[in-house]
């Protein structure tokens, strides 16, 4: 049994900001970061935007980046938790700088402040095409100068510790976190980390679908923890569909993004006749939000019968173009594209949930002394709908916020005696991985055939009678077999899945990202 004081599950923005904050504050204390793969490996890596924040108050302003959240998020978002996000969001920005972040300047001393879909102004700071791996390297090395923070990597977080593996059946508002088990990977023992503080920051779901361009890890692990504890997970049916993945046969698993920020930077959608599409949807054209480009795109590959839809980059210059998005252009040559004659295929990929588990203004769930951070988190920032680039930002306030309320917690919490390890008293290896990966395959081309960008009535019936069958098969393989990675995360996607489903059936309108027949 391993003891901590902060247990934190996941090393994207939001779980290391938060370990390297508790860490420096409380030089006593122990923190443990606990990742699945290598630290490195997050949403965080692949977000290429950058992050939306208000400088320049002068052309832009608090309000402006205000009203575009609540636009974005179509009148959902909660508008006390959105001007908190924006108003704090600048100090927390000038951390991450004194961290050593690097960004984009126009000029010494001067950002590069970019444009992005659904907002007004110029206001998105970028480190090249791939802002959120550099962010992730410069916390990475703030981790490896504070000796009190163990990092786990490739351990895999199974459940959570609550007070129904004690054995007490108190009511859902009472149910307190202690912890969680943990499968060391490379050992294949599963450890029990006791913690009187647990932060989620696991991000997103993407897997649960075929195409997407979250990683491979993406399997909303945390999200599946929290709904088992018992925890409140709301807005699951707002998935945000990236307009622009880049198409390739056979589809790669993550697909490669093609940044928001190359429309802001003038790529224009064309569809397979080289016609200009999205006015016929949008006044804004390329730079309408991404619900509306995903279902402008969505209806004209269903009207016409293609796969993909083009993005024109023709007629922009080709060497400022490369000055910021160099990653792109390399992918593009790689594949054989001259994007001075070429227009580049894309096609919508599941990008952002925008839904999770629920936390109040401190990043407090509903369960106590566990906070969720990140993308797995339901803060009410991003409504029905998230604005472009401000889930950095939300990482970095909210992490912040979960530092401040823990901070005040920390040592008034006591851990109870009793905690059990874990059990596998009983349990085998599978014989046949077959039965994991079919089922992962069958869940996720079931959610992009029934549950994607557009619904309806009859396919949400289908997939609910197809998880139900597929939840049963799994759970029997999970109580006789040997916890593996592989079982655990299908296991959270089809609760995932579920959720989604359930949730969208309950939507009665079509509001944000979600859009029923």
């Amino acid at each position: 049994m391993q003891h901590y004081d902060f247990l934190v599950i996941g090393s994207g923005v939001a779980g290391l900001t938060y370990a390297i904050k508790t860490a420096q504050r409380f030089p006593e204390c122990s923190v443990a970061i606990v990742t699945k793969d290598k630290p490195i490996e997050s949403n965080t890596k692949y977000a290429q935007g950058g992050i939306a924040v208000v400088l320049d108050t002068i052309k832009d302003s608090y309000e402006n980046h205000i009203a575009d959240t609540i636009r974005a998020g179509d009148g959902l978002c909660n508008p006390d938790i959105v001007r908190m996000v924006v108003t704090e969001g600048p100090d927390r920005l000038m951390e991450m700088i004194e961290w050593g972040a690097d960004f984009d300047e126009k000029s010494k001393g001067k950002f590069d402040l970019g444009m992005e879909g659904g907002h007004t102004f110029h206001r998105i700071l970028h480190h090249k095409d791939i802002t959120g791996l550099e962010i992730e390297r410069k916390l990475l090395k703030q981790i490896d100068e504070l000796p009190n923070i163990k990092l786990l990597a490739h351990h895999y977080a199974i459940d959570l510790i609550t007070e129904h593996h004690l054995g007490k059946k108190g009511k859902t508002e009472s149910i307190q976190c202690y912890g969680a088990y943990v499968l060391d990977r490379k050992s294949e023992k599963i450890e029990t980390c006791v913690s009187k503080i647990t932060l989620l920051a696991t991000g997103g779901a993407g897997q649960v679908y075929q195409s997407t361009t979250n990683p491979i890890i993406a399997t909303g692990d945390g999200i599946a923890m929290a709904y088992r504890a018992k925890a409140r997970i709301e807005h699951m049916e707002f998935i945000q569909f990236h307009p622009t993945a880049l198409f390739q046969h056979p589809q790669t698993s993550p697909s490669f993004l093609i940044s928001e920020a190359v429309r802001g930077f003038g790529g224009l959608l064309r569809n397979s006749e080289g016609e200009l599409f999205m006015k016929k949807y949008d006044e804004r054209g390329e730079l309408a939000s991404r619900d509306i480009v995903s279902r402008a795109i969505d209806s004209e590959l269903k009207k016409s019968g293609d796969e993909f839809v083009y993005l024109d980059c023709s007629h922009l210059d080709l060497k400022a173009f490369e000055k910021h998005f160099p990653n792109i252009l390399q992918k593009c040559q790689e594949i054989g594209l001259n994007l001075k004659k070429d227009f580049i295929p894309v096609v919508p990929a599941a990008h952002y949930l925008c839904g999770g588990v629920v936390t109040d203004e401190h990043g407090q769930t509903t369960i106590k002394n566990l906070f969720a951070c990140g993308e797995c988190a339901e803060t009410g920032l991003h409504g029905g709908n998230r604005l472009a680039s401000n889930s950095l930002l939300e990482a970095l306030v909210f992490a912040h916020r979960c530092f401040i309320r823990s901070s005040e917690l920390i040592n008034k919490i006591e851990i109870p005696e009793g905690i059990p390890e874990w059990d596998e008293e009983g349990t085998t290896k599978p014989d046949e991985l077959i039965l994991i990966t079919h089922n992962r395959k069958e869940l996720q081309r079931l959610m992009s055939d029934y549950v994607g960008i557009i619904r309806s009535k009859e396919r949400l019936k289908r997939a609910s009678n197809r998880l139900r069958i597929m939840n049963e098969e799994n759970e029997d393989l999970y109580k006789h077999t040997k916890i593996s990675p592989q079982l655990s995360e299908l296991r959270n996607l089809i609760s995932v899945a579920y959720l989604i489903v359930q949730q969208s059936q309950v939507r009665t309108e079509n509001i944000g990202a979600f859009f029923r027949q």
